[in-house]
């Protein structure tokens, strides 16, 4: 919607004129098969208290789901983030008010942010094509990083090489890239990214970091050290599907797309889907949810790939799962509130030079709250290495990382 000030919708016009221009909006959003976020905002609520705290969380368990939380609630510290659709704003404003909780609006219009991102990846293909290059700056879409594998793996066939580990529901192929130096006995370290589809900073973290892995081999010392000794396994797009249907119909999509019969909502999180602590704390049964962790554990084909790969290796020594939104170092075991035996050893990372300032946190729900708990540290100040462009107008986070 050209023309208006950014994080506004229709400012100064009637409420009809405004109602007018959204709905038109919609409609053209559906003509172009997208689907449109005009009106949405992201509210930032900081909760006083325990009860305030449930508070919130009675908002997860409204059916149909009423709200998105993008930083779900954990504990009166850690300020709680979700997006709230235009439909349901006034409602919901008047929920938090009506219980005293005091909110900020983070994100006035989602559609605004989301169309400048938009503008600014044509622009980036645009460039591209008149290159013949490959941007590590900007965001790509499934078949463009399928096709970039191919071209990568062609031009480092030394140390990488491509393997197809299973299909998603939609019979996707699953793709993991193999850095290796030769050996059939060595361990390996495992690296996924963008299992939840919406967090694309993490696929374009995954191709950044393959990139800096081959052209630091044989020149930086550590690089070197690690991949003579182990191999290096990473899935950049963990979640084909629900990455495909970003960037096709809803880019705020979270979940895989698998449906089953007489369910009408569709998708799991495939991050809830594993067997450790299934259908506990952080995730949900209703498949409605964001969260909805699926009928049984390793129910879904993306996730049952992943496992059926690191059992049969048999010698994966670190597993590590690349998300994005929040600044934080996540680790096993948070089914339990005692500490682990190793967990100086565990915390020793935080605040590193590849990290910068964190919060620390057990990878699985403690049964404190509902989606990040645990003890929980924070850190010292970053010296970054990781890619920075920065994002235009989202107002979280310090740089490019702030897409989700």
């Amino acid at each position: 919607m050209q023309g208006f000030p950014r994080g506004s919708v229709g400012r100064g016009l009637s409420p009809v004129d405004r109602q007018t221009l959204l709905v038109c909006s919609f409609v053209l959003a559906a003509a172009l098969g997208q689907m449109n976020f005009t009106g949405d905002q992201v509210l930032r609520v900081l909760a006083k208290n325990e009860k305030q705290l449930s508070l919130l969380r009675d908002l997860e368990g409204l059916k149909p789901q009423k709200v998105d939380f993008w930083r779900g609630p954990a504990r009166p510290s850690l300020p709680v983030d979700m997006r709230v659709p235009f439909s349901e704003l006034k409602d919901i404003k008047a929920y938090l008010q009506s219980h005293g909780l005091a909110y900020s609006i983070m994100i006035k219009d989602i559609q605004v942010l989301l169309d400048e991102e938009r503008e600014a990846m044509a622009k980036s293909r645009r460039l591209e094509r008149s290159t013949s290059g490959f941007s590590y700056s900007s965001y790509h879409t499934l078949e463009e990083i399928h096709t970039w594998i191919d071209n990568f793996v062609t031009d480092h066939s030394d140390i990488l090489s491509k393997i197809q580990i299973g299909h998603s529901f939609e019979n996707r192929s699953i793709l993991v890239l193999k850095f290796s130096t030769g050996g059939s006995q060595h361990p390996a370290i495992w690296i996924d990214t963008g299992i939840h589809s919406r967090e694309w900073i993490t696929h374009a973290t995954g191709i950044w970091t393959a990139r800096k892995i081959v052209n630091e081999y044989g020149k930086d010392r550590i690089v070197t050290d690690v991949l003579n000794a182990m191999d290096i396994f990473m899935e950049i797009v963990s979640n084909p599907d629900g990455f495909a249907y970003t960037h096709s119909m809803n880019c705020l999509w979270r979940k895989n797309k698998s449906s089953r019969p007489g369910i009408f909502c569709i998708g799991v999180d495939l991050n809830r889907n594993w067997k450790s602590g299934f259908g506990g704390n952080g995730s949900n049964n209703n498949p409605c949810s964001e969260t909805y962790h699926g009928p049984s554990p390793q129910s879904e084909p993306e996730v049952a790939a992943i496992v059926d790969f690191i059992t049969s290796h048999g010698n994966i020594k670190a597993l590590i799962s690349v998300h994005s939104y929040s600044q934080m170092l996540m680790y096993p075991y948070g089914h339990s509130l005692e500490p682990v035996s190793n967990q100086k050893e565990l915390m020793w990372p935080v605040g590193s030079l590849s990290t910068g300032p964190m919060t620390v946190a057990s990878s699985n729900p403690s049964p404190s709250s509902s989606v990040t708990r645990g003890t929980m540290a924070s850190c010292c100040q970053p010296h970054r290495l990781s890619p920075q462009p920065r994002r235009r107008g989202w107002p979280f986070g310090p740089s490019w990382s702030t897409r989700l």
